[in-house]
């Protein structure tokens, strides 16, 4: 069973699989599947344009891999737009068929993950919190990256170093104004051992610099 304090009153996750199958787990594991769940598209991972579906091999060979890098790791310079005839383009899967298609992105560097988050954040996760309610967010790297550069105020270069670890909650407490009720760096907010959390935001890290 989940600790009292920590248990969650309702979840928030994006509309990727992945995001779902993390929030089943973790509800699975506290005994609280039957919590209500919202799910929307702005908690999704970012967007990768037109490297979509294509392996660091690929992207390297095509565009060199300082392009990549930048593309991957720099806070506003989103890789090429997804084209119309790339088979990995989600866009017109079912699940956002109820979004206008000029809303949904065709590639995003990090600055364009926030702008989409930040009114999921402030329209539907606030609201929550305003009512006493204890939020579980399952999203992803990229949209927690950005959440996480919100409550902390991280400056635009400084968010490039920051690694989430997998499957690692981060706490947070705070106060009427939807702020962090004590400033520390996001890590010293994750749950469990701090080597085990250390060695974890590495290994993203290695993930992040390994692959397209």
């Amino acid at each position: 069973m989940a600790e009292a304090g920590l248990a969650p009153d309702v979840v928030h996750t994006s509309l990727q699989t992945r995001a779902i199958r993390t929030a089943n787990l973790a509800l699975d594991e506290m005994g609280l599947l039957w919590l209500p769940t919202k799910r929307h598209w702005r908690l999704n991972e970012r967007h990768y344009g037109d490297l979509t579906g294509r392996n660091k091999a690929e992207a390297t060979a095509q565009f060199g891999e300082d392009q990549v890098k930048v593309w991957r790791r720099s806070y506003d310079t989103p890789p090429p737009a997804i084209s119309a005839d790339n088979e990995y383009n989600p866009n017109a899967d079912r699940r956002y068929a109820h979004i206008p298609a000029d809303a949904l992105p065709a590639s995003e560097c990090l600055a364009d993950v926030v702008n989409r988050m930040l009114p999921y954040w402030f329209d539907a996760i606030v609201p929550d919190l305003n009512d006493g309610s204890t939020v579980l967010i399952a999203a992803h790297g990229n949209s927690l990256r950005a959440l996480v550069k919100h409550l902390d105020g991280i400056g635009d270069a400084d968010i490039a170093g920051l690694d989430i670890p997998t499957g690692v909650p981060l706490v947070y407490e705070l106060d009427d104004n939807a702020r962090p009720i004590e400033t520390k760096p996001a890590l010293e907010r994750a749950l469990g051992d701090p080597e085990a959390i250390k060695a974890a935001a590495e290994a993203v890290a290695k993930q992040a610099t390994a692959g397209a």
